[in-house]
């Protein structure tokens, strides 16, 4: 049906001569139907199916144990093995391929393009122009690199597609300590670091913040709530508090942990009496093989893992307290989906303290990690924990994130609450759901008839049936008889029950390869025909144990003629397509090497050079800065680029001008002039060149260069360096957010003199 909510309502008034001959009529707001429910769609991340303890978890999760005893859990409930594919699909009702969100980041195929299409309504648009208040909170990820600056465009950010407020972050991740955040469309400053406050604590306390002003200002107008933690993603942060919880609880190792949880699962009857423990991947070792100070370290990892979920489900339970205390909690749809994808093990055997260091290309040995033990979970570290706990989080499954084509990458938890309707409190669902159900459920719920055409643009079907008939019905069947799964060539493709399956790589070897890189070796169309498909029947295997490919090749084969079929029609091919972004891609500087930045600049946003609007400071270049020095004396920052993670800072202090820069997982460059910075008007430059051209992928193993420092024209110190990168997390002018990349300073160590301009001149 046409979408009629922007048309200009007809007059029903009467217009005379006069104003005493005419009968006023004033144009109404639109009013969502009669009964509609409020809709609350919260998500966590990289949480696998057997990670709470609401699953059979080892992780406690008070407060999604009270969710799932008045409301509903589904077992059979499934996204798409990565982040923002997942959020594309779940917020669209489309499949992730056909929304353009093939995987992580951008390339250039219609499948890659990470660019959210006209024809493709996002589920708060369509709730708002149905008398819906929309807002979102927490990680986005779903805006193209190249837009993701100061001057946008903005109609793909989420204040853009449908929701009226947005607070949080529009990368994949980040520090939980020194977050890089949003508050609509414009960047905020988060609280200094040792303050302690925790990203899921401020955007929960944001959440409610708009709930209660809601709840005061329109009680009577239902709204749509999106809540997204980036809990549990990479870097697993937490205080130490919530670490101290879970000390001893992991020293029986992952094999064990696997055993636990499959026994608690199936007491709690989240899984079918008859199914079967999957195997622990050859690739993996068994924890009895392991030496003592493997032990110690990826012991730790996994308190802080499990401190990190147990955290987040208390600020979780802060924001359900808020929403049961609203005037219509009783007619209050909540979803809560545990995990966008399954558990991260791409990060390695052992694991990190450095994840861009991995992404480097340069591994964090466990001796390396042991120097840091005590720290891991605070600012300091980019941590994660060793592959085999992101498998023994996706108990009773095989494989983990990145992984399409079994459920240890793509079968997560979904609790459903709404006491008005839902007659089962504490009931299971079997029925087979994918994340694109979920708009199609939305919408049935809301009673809302999903609109065929959108400011003129005719809109792409829904992919997702949807499953509100399973709210009120324990044993109505599925309406979703066929979807394909594919990440990274990794392919699954599921029919009435059954699942064919061709898993193309092992994600942490390949990305120590640099196969999943963009620089990375593809695969060959051969070697992609070549990968073995297996085959499951579901209803008898709910675990993925029991291959049946050699007993029914038919079958296979079949299965196999229809994931083509499906993948051709929702844009999955090329396979294969890695993380690193794509070449050719859009420029936010629109290939200019000349900046200019002026007091006030708001920071653009870092990544790959150029695309998010960014210099190439790992090319050659040359920063001049424009100053006034005060006869008091001045200092501060003068431009950084990135994070304590990677980056590098210009900075005066104690009348002279300092450089710092450090690379991930290669160590720190300090260098500082030898003359003192005179009053009054004042020019200050610093030169890089280069020993070798930046790759284009920004997949680098070295910073080597030399840096130059001036005063005006006169060279007043030159060095070599070893360590210069240019950050992730963005350009600062006069200040340093979100964390300090100098170590003499604290964030945001802002300019006391004049900042006039600086320049930047790439070569």
């Amino acid at each position: 049906m046409p979408d009629r909510s922007r048309a200009e309502p007809e007059f029903k008034g009467r217009i005379g001569l006069s104003a005493r001959d005419s009968v006023p009529d004033w144009p109404q707001p639109v009013r969502a139907p009669a009964g509609a429910p409020n809709i609350v769609l919260m998500m966590l991340d990289d949480v696998g199916f057997g990670d709470t303890a609401t699953f059979g978890g080892h992780a406690s999760t008070p407060n999604l144990d009270r969710l799932a005893a008045r409301g509903l859990r589904y077992n059979a409930f499934h996204t798409t093995a990565i982040c923002n594919a997942t959020r594309a699909a779940l917020l669209s009702g489309r499949n992730h391929h056909r929304m353009s969100f093939g995987t992580v980041v951008e390339h250039g195929y219609p499948g890659y393009l990470g660019i959210w299409k006209k024809s493709t309504v996002s589920i708060p648009e369509v709730l708002r122009r149905n008398g819906y208040r929309t807002a979102a909170f927490g990680k986005w990820h779903n805006t193209p690199a190249w837009e993701l600056s100061a001057v946008g465009p903005f109609d793909r950010w989420p204040t853009g597609l449908g929701f009226e407020y947005f607070f949080g972050n529009m990368f994949a991740n980040g520090s939980q300590w020194e977050p890089t955040l949003w508050r609509n469309t414009e960047r905020v400053a988060p609280p200094p670091a040792d303050q302690g406050i925790h990203l899921t604590t401020l955007i929960t306390d944001e959440a409610i913040r708009w709930l209660r002003a809601h709840e005061s200002l329109a009680p009577d107008k239902p709204y749509f709530l999106y809540v997204a933690p980036e809990a549990a993603h990479t870097p697993h942060h937490v205080a130490r508090e919530w670490i101290g919880r879970y000390r001893g609880k992991y020293d029986q190792g992952w094999d064990r942990l696997r055993e636990e949880t499959f026994a608690r699962q199936k007491s709690l009857g989240i899984i079918p009496a008859h199914t079967a423990l999957t195997a622990r991947p050859e690739e993996l070792p068994a924890w009895a093989s392991l030496g003592a100070d493997e032990k110690r370290l990826f012991t730790r990892q996994m308190e802080i893992f499990a401190g990190f979920i147990s955290h987040t489900d208390h600020e979780i339970g802060r924001l359900l307290q808020a929403i049961d205390q609203g005037p219509h909690a009783d007619n209050t749809l909540i979803l809560f989906i545990v995990g966008d994808n399954g558990d991260e093990a791409a990060l390695g055997r052992d694991g990190t303290d450095d994840v861009p260091a991995e992404f480097s290309l340069h591994h964090r040995t466990v001796a390396d990690q042991l120097q840091t033990l005590d720290e891991l979970g605070g600012p300091l570290h980019f941590n994660s924990y060793a592959a085999a706990w992101a498998w023994a989080g996706s108990t009773p499954f095989q494989w983990v994130k990145h992984v399409a084509s079994h459920f240890g990458g793509m079968r997560n938890p979904l609790l459903v609450s709404w006491p008005a309707r839902i007659r089962d409190p504490g009931g299971l669902r079997s029925q087979f759901a994918h994340v694109n159900d979920v708009a199609a459920t939305l919408y049935e719920a809301a009673g809302i008839a999903f609109p065929e055409v959108v400011d003129g643009v005719e809109q792409e079907p829904l992919d997702g049936p949807g499953f509100a008939q399973t709210l009120t019905d324990p044993n109505a069947p599925s309406r979703h008889r066929v979807q394909y799964f594919e990440m990274e060539g990794n392919r699954g493709i599921y029919q009435d029950g059954w699942f064919a399956a061709a898993r193309h790589g092992v994600p942490w070897l390949r990305l120590e390869q640099g196969e999943m890189l963009a620089s990375g070796r593809r695969a060959t169309q051969e070697e992609l025909e070549n990968d073995r498909w297996e085959l499951y029947r579901l209803d008898e295997d709910f675990s993925q144990a029991h291959d049946l490919a050699e007993q029914y090749p038919d079958k296979v084969r079949a299965l196999r003629a229809l994931f083509d079929q499906e993948a051709r029609k929702n844009n999955v091919y090329p396979l294969d397509v890695g993380l690193g972004i794509g070449s050719g891609h859009p420029m936010a500087t629109g290939g200019r090497r000349h900046f200019v930045y002026y007091p006030g600049f708001p920071g653009a946003c870092g990544g790959f050079p150029g695309a998010y609007g960014s210099p190439n400071f790992d090319a050659s270049h040359r920063i001049t800065a424009h100053l006034v020095i005060p006869e008091a004396g001045a200092e501060g920052v003068i431009l950084a680029s990135g994070s304590r993670f990677g980056g590098f800072v210009l900075y005066i202090k104690e009348q002279r001008l300092h450089y710092e820069g450090t690379s991930p997982g290669k160590g720190r460059d300090v260098f500082s002039s030898s003359q003192r910075i005179p009053v009054g008007s004042v020019t200050l430059a610093l030169q890089f060149i280069a020993d070798q051209a930046p790759s284009v992928h920004r997949i680098r193993r070295t910073g080597a260069g030399t840096i130059r420092l001036f005063i005006g024209e006169r060279m007043i110190g030159e060095t070599k360096l070893l360590h210069h990168c240019a950050g992730w997390e963005g350009v600062d002018i006069g200040q340093n957010y979100p964390s300090p990349i100098g170590t003499t300073y604290r964030a945001p160590f802002k300019f006391t003199g004049t900042l006039e301009k600086v320049e930047v001149q790439v070569e």
